[in-house]
């Protein structure tokens, strides 16, 4: 009955995404996973995980369930001509007043969450070693393309009329101030820091955290959406600093000589320092963790050009950035001997 429980929590995870829409549900996420992170401070490692598991990460406001379920709800409005914008997971659904769109997303979350735990996070050393929810983001934002709207990946139609047929144009585009290579750069470099310093710190002096530290900054690139949806041009961090977090948890024991990355091996390694960290390790952490931050930037926009910027619905860029770049993060590793 385990089974049968969570599903029908699933599900009314995906209709709650569909009912608010997809940049709310994920601040809400965003949420959740700050609580998570408190809980795992206070020294409780097992309410912390439960969080992370059931709700922040799991049926109840995890991206793959309650985010997936306003893209395919927003998508399917547009099919139906309810609304004539099916990328739009801004605007609350529930206010179209159509059941049908909200239980289009309620079918959603279940599959995502049927996704996530019986299928990509089963995968032979995939499994361990990449983003499964946000795998499951990224195929279900091109399962919903491919049902409800363009039968395809890449709408021709969208292409720049001049010059490169995958550059940004008027219409065509993902977030404008951060399309530039120049752009990505800073804003890969930067968050990836403050990302690295603060996951490297929680997961080295509070095991209850452990290597669910990088969900802290996270949470709050995810939180500064509700910026955005509200009309300020807040920028997109949540692929970047993720990344960067993971980045520098892996490494900083990699660079210590440690073959095992896990949760204890990233305490074992407290010394007695007023941040509790080796500065000249912590400091090659970070800027390793600042690289892969930069990619998953760079990851982000190019997943925007092929997919998000070509098509009539959402195919999500910083999912997609996500899952590449942690399993990038992983290879790196497993080539210099290490493992998760």
């Amino acid at each position: 009955m385990e089974f049968v429980f969570l599903l029908l929590v699933a599900a009314a995870g995906g209709f709650f995404g569909a009912c608010v829409g997809g940049n709310f549900s994920f601040v809400i996420t965003g949420f959740a996973g700050l609580a998570a992170t408190a809980a795992g401070v206070a020294g409780g490692a097992d309410v912390s995980s439960f969080l992370f598991s059931y709700v922040a990460f799991g049926p109840f406001t995890g991206p793959h369930v309650a985010f997936t379920g306003a893209v395919a709800g927003s998508a399917y409005a547009a099919m139906k001509g309810y609304t004539d914008n099916g990328k739009d997971i801004a605007q609350p659904l529930a206010r179209l007043g159509k059941p049908d769109v909200l239980l289009v997303g309620a079918a959603t979350g279940v599959v995502g969450w049927l996704l996530v735990s019986y299928v990509f996070g089963k995968i032979p050393w995939l499994g361990g070693h990449t983003d499964a929810i946000a795998l499951t983001v990224a195929v279900l934002g091109i399962g919903t393309r491919l049902a409800f709207a363009d039968r395809s990946l890449i709408n021709p139609e969208h292409f720049n009329p001049s010059g490169s047929k995958l550059a940004p144009h008027e219409g065509y585009a993902w977030v404008r101030y951060q399309e530039k290579p120049s752009q990505l750069l800073v804003l890969g470099i930067f968050p990836g820091l403050l990302a690295g310093g603060v996951s490297l710190l929680l997961a080295v002096n509070f095991p209850g955290v452990g290597m669910s530290a990088a969900a802290f900054p996270w949470a709050i690139s995810a939180i500064t959406i509700f910026f955005l949806n509200i009309g300020y041009n807040s920028p997109v961090t949540h692929h970047m600093t993720i990344i960067g977090g993971l980045g520098a948890m892996v490494f900083y024991p990699i660079l210590a000589g440690e073959k095992v990355i896990s949760a204890a091996s990233l305490h074992a390694l407290k010394v007695d320092t007023a941040l509790g960290v080796d500065y000249g390790l912590a400091v090659g952490a970070l800027l390793i963790g600042a690289v892969f931050a930069t990619i998953s930037a760079f990851l982000g926009e190019l997943s925007a050009r092929l997919f998000q910027d070509r098509g009539k619905t959402h195919i999500d860029p910083p999912a997609v950035a996500i899952f590449l770049a942690t399993t990038l993060i992983w290879i790196v590793a497993a080539m210099v001997g290490a493992s998760n």
